[in-house]
């Protein structure tokens, strides 16, 4: 049953917005019957495609298809509102969002509060792009690049 399916000891989420995580892993819900599992385990594909049948399930291998952007601060929630239609306000700890920032399609992770962490996933081509408006969003706020 796909309710009781996990990668990394993770449940495959069903409620919209909600990630499972582990130390080392994230499952996000990114649709109806459709994750995206980011993780720092360089062995998991294998581990994935020995475990799951491919007559039931199609897995996209997306390692090098995405640019990754992690922001921490008290204000970020402030500057993604700048770009983003989301109601930032009941975004939480473990939760994401597919939208588009300054019409640039976009997946926001959102790691942690207090302070507030989010990966943002952007496709490779529209990294450069993404990263001049983020960075113009985040200005105000004393943003530094660590």
């Amino acid at each position: 049953k796909l309710d009781q399916l996990q990668i990394d000891n993770l449940l495959l989420e069903k409620e919209a917005l909600k990630v499972n995580s582990n130390e080392y892993s994230r499952v996000m819900w990114a649709g109806p019957n459709n994750w995206l599992f980011v993780s720092s385990k360089k062995d998991l594909l294998k581990s994935i495609y020995y475990t799951f049948r491919d007559t039931d399930f199609a897995i996209t291998d997306l390692s090098h298809s995405k640019t990754i952007i992690q922001i921490e601060g008290a204000d970020i929630k402030e500057a993604l509102k700048k770009g983003c239609p989301f109601n930032f306000n009941l975004l939480h700890k473990n939760n994401c969002l597919n939208s588009t920032f300054n019409g640039i399609a976009l997946t926001i992770d959102m790691i942690n509060e207090n302070p507030d962490k989010v990966r943002l996933y952007v496709l490779r081509s529209f990294g450069e792009s993404f990263y001049h408006s983020i960075t113009d969003a985040l200005l105000e706020f004393g943003y530094k690049c660590v």
